[in-house]
């Protein structure tokens, strides 16, 4: 992979959210969790998938602060 320019970078979008569920990602390739983070009233809630069962327990993520990109369009 390349390198990207700096306008690439300025183009995305990080917020800090808030993990306010864990669920078991069964139909993932990896062994995941999906993730609903609350980025707050101009954002709102969105969901993610994280390839982290084997490192942590749900509720070790529950509740916590993470950074994450909010302007990837849907996978």
């Amino acid at each position: 992979m390349g390198q990207i320019e700096w306008e690439d970078f300025e183009r995305v979008d990080m917020r800090v959210g808030r993990v306010i569920e864990v669920e078991d990602f069964e139909q993932a390739r990896n062994p995941s969790y999906l993730l609903q983070i609350d980025f707050g009233p101009e954002i709102g809630a969105k969901q993610s998938a994280a390839a982290i069962r084997d490192l942590y327990r749900k509720e070790e993520i529950k509740d916590r602060l993470v950074v994450a990109v909010v302007n990837f369009p849907p996978k």
